[in-house]
């Protein structure tokens, strides 16, 4: 509990960006639409509506109980030691998907406000920056069992672990940079190019832990 605690302190910022976006959307309710938008389409158009206030609880609500899910894990996993080892690359992981939720809920709150602006470019642009993000951090992250490449073969042995999360890092930063260039065509050439860039960079890591582990242990 102590430890939990001492993490909250240092997480001051990400928790005041997380509590301004949530005052934020309470302070606009009056002005917001008795229907929210809650997803777009390939196209860009809004296809699905929430009430209006499941649009300024949900993301944010989401947003601390994972929160608190990312503050518990470390406890919960059988190598918690290790996370003392690559506490940093662990907070960048945490944070980037706390900005990611900040941000999903700032495009809810100015879409409903009747803001103009090309949606998927926008999630396109910001999952590119979060493969690149996750890609700098990979190669860093320590044997556990919550967090990184968790395959058969990563699990059960350490050096195939470290392999394939170095072998993985550059692949997943190339596969943003990638996602980030798709942020500027529309519609289905952008969604396509997306899907293929995370089966390529989800499923090559699983095939390499295998054939790591297969040249290993013979």
């Amino acid at each position: 509990m102590k430890k939990i605690i001492e993490n909250i302190k240092k997480d001051w910022f990400i928790l005041l960006l997380m509590v301004l976006t949530l005052l934020v959307s309470i302070y606009l309710y009056p002005s917001l639409p008795d229907k929210m938008p809650s997803h777009w389409n390939i196209k860009g158009e809004v296809d699905a509506y929430s009430s209006k206030l499941s649009g300024i609880l949900n993301i944010n609500l989401m947003n601390i109980g994972f929160y608190f899910l990312f503050l518990i894990l470390p406890n919960l996993d059988p190598k918690k030691q290790n996370y003392v080892n690559f506490r940093p690359a662990y907070n960048v992981i945490r944070y980037t998907f706390h900005l990611l939720f900040i941000a999903l809920q700032y495009i809810i709150l100015l879409s409903s406000l009747g803001y103009k602006f090309n949606v998927g470019s926008i999630v396109t642009l910001w999952v590119g920056i979060v493969f690149i993000l996750l890609g700098n951090q990979m190669g860093r992250i320590k044997h556990n069992y919550f967090v990184g490449i968790r395959t058969p073969w990563t699990l059960a042995d350490e050096t195939v672990w470290v392999k394939t999360h170095r072998f993985s890092a550059p692949l997943w930063v190339a596969g943003g940079f990638i996602v980030g260039i798709l942020a500027f065509f529309k519609g289905t050439i952008a969604f396509t190019g997306l899907m293929i860039v995370v089966i390529v960079i989800s499923i090559v890591p699983i095939v390499y832990s295998y054939l790591c582990f297969k040249n290993i242990k013979g």
